[in-house]
């Protein structure tokens, strides 16, 4: 597959366990090649079972204490609108998985403010997205993620952007804050779609059979409106690695084996 190539891939492996190590590790590779070229490499991190599990097994691996991660900095596509201490808040999960076992600078890591610390759900929406702006790229006033990871839920949902609701038709705002979410919690921050599609690299991790119709309407070309998934594209490669529960409804020439 070309490197310029955009075109959605599959990536099937065995089982959750198999899936979130094989993302591990392309994740670790994907750093130690950025990295070694002196750039700032910017990963946008999301919530849920399997993006925990996967950065569970990068911290596992050997190499992740051999990289230089001090030009690394992480970001998280949304945030519940939880206390910072909440062990639902998608920052808490990432940060024990793997940031807190990492060499990395206290200023690399920008998180979502919480409900706890004294401003309302738009002045934090609006605080991230300036922190966003701080980082603008070619893009947008956001920086261009290098990976940017995504779950996907049974509706077919990525971040807090949900189907057949306003968020993800949001064009010019980079960050929106949301209420009533139809999975809770009722409140979230999020990102919105042009600054999830202005990643170079666009991975979503999704296992078990409660997936397959979403990830088969995703690669089947839905509305993006009824099916957020289906609008996620990353500008150098979108990749879906699931795993075989997941990957029921998934044609065979859009499998990739040799990714």
């Amino acid at each position: 597959m070309a490197e310029t190539s955009n075109e959605k891939r599959v990536v099937i492996l065995s089982d959750p366990s198999a899936l979130a190590k094989a993302v591990a590790s392309r994740f670790l590779s994907r750093i130690a090649k950025r990295s070694d070229h002196k750039r700032l490499v910017h990963i946008s991190l999301t919530g849920g079972t399997m993006g925990a599990a996967v950065l569970k097994a990068a911290a596992a691996n050997p190499r992740a204490g051999s990289l230089d991660w001090s030009k690394v900095h992480f970001w998280w596509s949304d945030e519940r609108w939880v206390p910072r201490a909440d062990d639902d808040r998608n920052e808490k999960q990432s940060r024990e998985a793997l940031l807190d076992h990492l060499d990395i600078p206290a200023e690399n890591i920008h998180s979502v403010a919480a409900s706890d610390e004294g401003l309302d759900l738009d002045a934090a929406a609006r605080l991230y997205e300036h922190e966003l702006a701080r980082f603008s790229s070619d893009y947008g006033a956001w920086p261009s993620f290098d990976v940017c990871f995504l779950g996907v839920g049974p509706d077919g949902h990525i971040a807090s952007l949900f189907p057949d609701r306003s968020e993800i038709h949001v064009t010019d705002r980079a960050v929106l804050p949301v209420r009533e979410s139809p999975k809770p919690p009722p409140k979230r921050i999020t990102m919105t779609r042009p600054v999830i599609n202005a990643s170079r690299r666009l991975w979503m991790v999704l296992a078990g059979t409660d997936k397959a119709s979403a990830l088969g309407l995703a690669l089947a070309g839905a509305s993006y409106g009824s099916v957020p998934a289906a609008g996620a594209k990353g500008r150098k490669r979108t990749v879906f690695f699931v795993d075989e529960a997941a990957a029921a409804n998934v044609p065979p020439e859009l499998i990739d084996r040799e990714y």
